[in-house]
């Protein structure tokens, strides 16, 4: 699903945020990448949607070879990936349905099929009695959660998370946790950047680790 071969990423300076990677994810794995501030994650997660490019290797995601498609492709690529922040880039002055369902009307799809398809996301993380509110009603975690329906409301094959539980509070952040795990469960790849090594020990999940731009840990 995902295969970085030999990958390196060097902006001008010379900084060198990714240096010879190799990652093997297939589909329906949950991973977690962790590593400290400035190590790379971020810069990993760019290059894997596409939002970078890397200065040489070779990136295959959902069946695209990144380093070859062409610019008519991308939007269709960016439709197998989701993104969650943990600062969540809700619009305020769009409701949590509008927010949600944005993506599709971006796309033209008809009202009646965005409906349905924002009600279906809206229930799979518990906040269809949130539909009308605007964002700055919700507490963190539900606007966490209103973040994942966004990501998932077009049924990603990729679902990436960055540092998704760093604003919550431990009981918040377990429940995101478990809501991502069941996206997993559905067929969704999840990789988690995350600071938190507890929660990490806790959930047993496949594990890499970034230093310096450097990969460590289960690469397969």
């Amino acid at each position: 699903m995902i295969e970085f071969s030999h990958v390196y990423k060097t902006y001008p300076g010379p900084v060198h945020a990714l240096r010879n990677i190799d990652l093997k994810i297939n589909q329906g794995e949950f991973i977690f990448l962790t590593g400290p501030s400035g190590a790379g994650k971020s810069t990993l997660f760019k290059v894997m949607s596409a939002f970078d490019g890397c200065t040489s290797g070779q990136v295959v995601v959902a069946g695209y070879d990144l380093n070859e498609m062409k610019a008519k492709d991308l939007p269709y690529f960016r439709r197998q990936i989701g993104v969650v922040f943990q600062d969540f880039k809700l619009l305020p002055e769009k409701t949590v349905a509008e927010n949600i369902g944005l993506s599709l009307w971006v796309r033209n799809e008809k009202s009646s099929v965005i409906e349905e398809k924002v009600k279906e996301a809206l229930e799979q993380v518990n906040l269809i009695h949130r539909a009308d509110h605007h964002p700055e009603m919700l507490s963190g975690g539900e606007q966490q959660r209103a973040a994942i329906a966004r990501a998932i409301i077009h049924r990603p094959q990729l679902l990436i998370a960055d540092e998704p539980t760093g604003n919550l509070d431990p009981k918040m952040s377990e429940e995101i946790m478990d809501l991502l795990e069941y996206v997993c469960q559905q067929g969704t790849t999840v990789f988690v950047a995350t600071h938190d090594h507890s929660m990490v020990e806790r959930r047993k999940k496949r594990t890499v680790s970034i230093s310096e731009g450097i990969l460590s840990g289960d690469i397969k």
